[in-house]
C-alpha cells in the first residue's frame, strides 16, 4: 500500500482521489471547499479541509512523507505553483500537477514538479491514436515521441515468433509483454521464440510511428 495525498477536488481531483483509495493505497484529499470533502470523504482514508498553500499546514498533515502528491486546483495556476513550491523544499519524492497551459507547465517544472499533466491534451493524443492507428487498443505517452501500446496483432504478425518479426531490428520497437486474452496469462518480456496467437495482445514500446509502421497491413 502507498500514501497519496490529492490537492484539489474539483472532477479530476476526485476521481484520481477515489481510484487510488478503491486500489487499497491511503489517500489524503484536501480542499478548502467544504463540500467537495462531503463529496469525496467515503472515497478517501482522510478528507481535510484546508489550505494547501499554507506550508505549515501541509507539514501538520505529514505531506511531507508522501510517495506522490497529485495537484489539481483548477484555472489558479498561481496556487498549484506555490504548492508545487512548498512540497518541493519538504522534499516529497514525486509532485504531480495538472497544468492550465504550456506556459504554466514550464513554471511548474521550474518550481519542482515531476510530472506535469494536461488532461485534455493527453486525452485527445489517445483517442487520434486508436482513431487513425491500425488496431491500436490502449496509448500511453512515455516521453516525446515515445509511447507504451497495446496492439491487437495484424494478421501478418499470426503464425511467426519474435525472432521472424524481427520488430526491434527492423522497427526499433521492443515486445515487452504479451496477454492472451482466452486464458488471461500475462508474459513479461516475451523469449524471442514466442509464436503470436490470434489471441495475443501485445505491447510494445517505442518510437509512437515505428509502432504504427510495424502494426500496418502488409
Amino acid at each position: 500500500m502507498k500514501r497519496f495525498c490529492v490537492v484539489g477536488l474539483g472532477n479530476f481531483g476526485f476521481h484520481v482521489a477515489k481510484t487510488l483509495y478503491q486500489d487499497g493505497h491511503e489517500v489524503i484529499a484536501i480542499d478548502m471547499d467544504r463540500d467537495k470533502i462531503q463529496r469525496i470523504k467515503n472515497h478517501a482514508s482522510y478528507a481535510i479541509v484546508g489550505d494547501a498553500t499554507n506550508k505549515e499546514f501541509l507539514k501538520s498533515q505529514g505531506i511531507g512523507e508522501m510517495d506522490a502528491v497529485i495537484i489539481s486546483t483548477g484555472e489558479r495556476s498561481d496556487l498549484s505553483t506555490l504548492v508545487v513550491l512548498h512540497l518541493k523544499e519538504m522534499n516529497v519524492r514525486r509532485i504531480l500537477v495538472k497544468a492550465v497551459n504550456e506556459d504554466h507547465g514550464r513554471i511548474l517544472e521550474k518550481v519542482g514538479a515531476t510530472d506535469i499533466i494536461f488532461p485534455e491534451k493527453d486525452t485527445a493524443i489517445k483517442i487520434a491514436h486508436g482513431l487513425t492507428s491500425f488496431n491500436i487498443l490502449e496509448f500511453i505517452p512515455v516521453a516525446e515521441d515515445y509511447s507504451i501500446t497495446e496492439v491487437a496483432p495484424p494478421k501478418h504478425f499470426i503464425g511467426k515468433n519474435l525472432i521472424q518479426l524481427d520488430l526491434r531490428g527492423q522497427f526499433g520497437v521492443t515486445v515487452i509483454g504479451i496477454k492472451d486474452v482466452l486464458t488471461g496469462e500475462f508474459i513479461a518480456l516475451p523469449l524471442p521464440t514466442h509464436v503470436i496467437k490470434d489471441s495475443d495482445l501485445l505491447i510494445l514500446i517505442g518510437k509512437t510511428e515505428n509502432v504504427e509502421k510495424a502494426c500496418k497491413v502488409r
